[in-house]
């Protein structure tokens, strides 16, 4: 006959067995879970920035034209220009979750600069003084905060990679200048 003490430690080996077979699943499919997630919010940030819509909006944004503060309140402030408000702040807003998402760990920067990177550190450079005008009068200091860091860690990445980047930025910055004065 076989002893009691045997049966006993084979009903706890297999116990053993059980719980690592469940944990080792319970980690692949976290793997899997995570995984899914990432592609879905590639495929959201493609969907954002690499449509037809995202390419207008991105064309509307970068056409705007001030020459100062002022003239910028006086022709884009949501109080006189509710519509290019709201397209603004929707590609603001997207930007700021993406930063969020990546200070966060849950897309990495190679992902955003392969999708966006270019559509997210333009705009970026634009309105950077805007928006530090808001958060100095209206807006909560931190606004944007997460567009900032991202914009911020793109662009060194793409200094990084096209050592002639700056000039070209500057270049692009100069004529804007020149543009709205």
């Amino acid at each position: 006959m076989v002893d009691l003490v045997i049966l006993q430690s084979v009903s706890y080996i297999a116990a053993a067995i059980g719980v690592c077979v469940a944990a080792f699943y319970y980690a692949l499919n976290l793997r899997e879970t995570t995984r899914n997630r990432r592609a879905t919010l590639t495929t959201n940030l493609m969907q954002s920035f690499l449509s037809e819509e995202g390419a207008l909006r991105l064309i509307y944004l970068l056409s705007m034209q001030w020459s100062d503060i002022d003239d910028y309140v006086k022709k884009y402030d949501s109080s006189v220009n509710p519509e290019n408000y709201a397209k603004r702040v929707a590609f603001w807003n997207t930007c700021d979750m993406l930063g969020y998402q990546y200070r966060t760990g849950i897309i990495d920067l190679e992902t955003i600069y392969s999708i966006a990177g270019n559509w997210i550190i333009g705009p970026w450079i634009k309105f950077k003084p805007i928006i530090e005008h808001y958060r100095k009068w209206e807006w909560a200091s931190d606004y944007l905060s997460n567009y900032e860091y991202l914009a911020e860690k793109l662009l060194k990445l793409q200094q990084s990679r096209d050592r002639d980047f700056d000039e070209k930025i500057n270049v692009v910055l100069t004529t804007h200048l020149k543009d709205n004065k």
